[in-house]
């Protein structure tokens, strides 16, 4: 089987310039810096997966999502976890319903097995429907640093030629590679292997200024002086070294909960009242409501 994607009639090819990427994210409220959206645009047109390091909540997940809707294409979304293996990342057979056609067919012998193990048979998992959708799949391998090495190592594999041989079936190979976003947040350390394989973007925390510009983007209803107070406020959070820093995404929650309660300033009652939608870590909430006057500046 061979993924019948053709490379003239790829989305990702729509991007001739820079400029054009960091357009069309913003367009869609994902406000990257210069290095990433350049990081975006090498990464689509080389053909090669992207690798994007960085604290929790920088929005390493949210720009696969944001380029899967700008491309049109499917977001595949493989998320990793410890004890992941590649039965479970590649596919499965359904087991129930071979067992109903076992029992409905009364087959018997060689024949009746080698139908079981049919197409219709086969449970998708992420890696195989990236390899079959080609080049109108957005792939995202989320939080590969939660995984094992071995898993690292088979994954490595899948990404040099797209290519997955299934012996009841046969060979699936995507004549074009899906757009890959793979995403770590540095738990371990990644092998150099996979780092050669990949574009690499390490995504740092927005400074105050492109702060207030996310806020305002996603939460018009939210005044410039709040969402300038909330940024100052997350930037003092972010040096407190707490256990989870805060994000855009907390920021953004942050400012919303303050203007909902109609308070057009970031107060101490304020931010005491709402703190919860920006520290999320008990231990953290000790640390901020003990200096919540340094966390403002007042």
């Amino acid at each position: 089987m061979t993924a019948d994607s053709s490379r003239c009639a790829s989305p990702a090819f729509r991007f001739e310039t820079v400029v054009q990427v960091d357009s069309a994210l913003r367009e869609r409220n994902y406000l990257p810096d210069e290095g990433l959206a350049i990081a975006v645009f090498l990464s689509l047109r080389m053909r090669r997966p992207l690798l994007l390091e960085g604290e929790a909540g920088v929005g390493k997940t949210s720009l696969a999502r944001t380029l899967a809707g700008i491309l049109g294409s499917e977001l595949i979304r493989l998320q990793c976890y410890e004890g992941i293996d590649a039965q479970q990342a590649l596919y499965d057979w359904e087991y129930p319903r071979q067992l109903l056609a076992l029992h409905a067919s009364r087959a018997e012998g060689p024949d009746a097995v080698k139908a079981l193990y049919g197409p219709e048979f086969l449970a998708e998992r992420p890696l195989l429907r990236a390899v079959r959708q080609g080049g109108r799949a957005v792939l995202l391998i989320d939080e590969l640093d939660r995984a094992d090495d071995q898993f690292e190592a088979f994954l490595l594999e899948v990404l040099s030629d797209f290519t997955i041989s299934i012996p009841e079936i046969g060979t699936v190979h995507a004549d074009e590679p899906p757009v890959v976003i793979i995403t770590s947040n540095r738990t371990r350390e990644l092998h150099d292997a996979l780092k050669r394989r990949c574009l690499f973007h390490w995504i740092d925390p927005p400074d105050v200024e492109r702060e207030v510009e996310i806020i305002r983007q996603n939460a018009p209803e939210v005044a410039e002086p709040l969402a300038l107070a909330v940024a100052r406020a997350i930037e003092r959070l972010r040096g407190l070294g707490l256990v989870k820093s805060p994000g855009p995404a907390e920021a953004i929650d942050w400012a919303r909960s303050v203007a909902t309660l109609g308070r057009e300033e970031l107060d101490e009652d304020a931010a005491r009242a709402t703190l919860g939608w920006v520290v999320k870590n008990h231990d953290d909430k000790t640390v901020v409501e003990a200096r919540l006057g340094d966390v403002l500046g007042t």
